[in-house]
């Protein structure tokens, strides 16, 4: 048996954000799991911050590394 968890993506993670929020939305939900679901929603939230965070420091860090701004696209075009 894998031992290693296959972590969900990004993407994933916004899913069943959205299917939470669309949950709880309706109204229906008892509230011990209304409770339960917000509790989830919060930490789902959480680490797509934290996504995003990261990314955005990624990025930083490669213009930095540039000394300038480029736009990604523009890959091997380097004449003057």
């Amino acid at each position: 048996m894998n031992d290693e968890q296959v972590q969900p993506t990004f993407e994933e993670n916004l899913a069943d954000l959205e299917k939470i929020v669309n949950k709880l939305e309706q109204g229906e939900t008892p509230l011990e799991e209304a409770l339960a679901s917000f509790q989830e929603g919060v930490k789902l939230s959480q680490k797509l911050q934290t996504t995003l965070e990261n990314a955005e420091k990624t990025l930083a860090k490669v213009i930095d590394e540039n000394g300038d701004e480029q736009l990604f696209e523009q890959g091997q075009d380097n004449h003057e």
